[in-house]
């Protein structure tokens, strides 16, 4: 009985700080580093294998890519400088995970055949999160 108690509260030890780091806190002192208007089209719904993307973040992330490395843009797409670097394209997923986006807005990024406006927060030249919104 007394290894049962013991090991939970172990685990309710090793609960805790997982919890508090995965809480995102906002400070006020990153503020927004870039802003850009994307048209989500056909090319950006598939990865370079053909494969269709699922999910907003591998969707927005495609459109960069074909943005930045592949010169595949739609008309209307506006540049940025901080996807331009492909080590800032993967870490996409995490930056909106931190940030914000509507269901209504990821559902309409998976179907495809929308703007978005993508705001980039940062420290520095850091990006942290991004915001997405869909434009109706």
């Amino acid at each position: 009985m007394k290894k049962f108690i013991l090991s939970f509260l172990f685990a309710g030890a090793m609960i805790c700080p997982a919890a508090a780091q995965s809480t995102i806190t906002r400070d006020g002192s990153a503020r927004l580093l870039e802003s850009y208007k994307a048209y989500i089209g056909s090319d950006d719904l598939y990865n370079s294998k053909g494969e269709r993307l699922t999910v907003p973040w591998q969707i927005i992330r495609q459109d960069r890519a074909n943005y930045h490395a592949y010169r595949r843009r739609d008309r209307g797409d506006q540049g940025d400088s901080f996807f331009s670097d492909p080590a800032n394209r993967q870490r996409l997923e995490a930056m909106l995970a931190g940030g914000t986006i509507s269901d209504d807005a990821a559902n309409y990024i998976v179907r495809g055949n929308v703007w978005i406006t993508v705001d980039i927060y940062g420290r520095g030249d850091v990006g942290e999160w991004v915001d997405v919104h869909v434009q109706e």
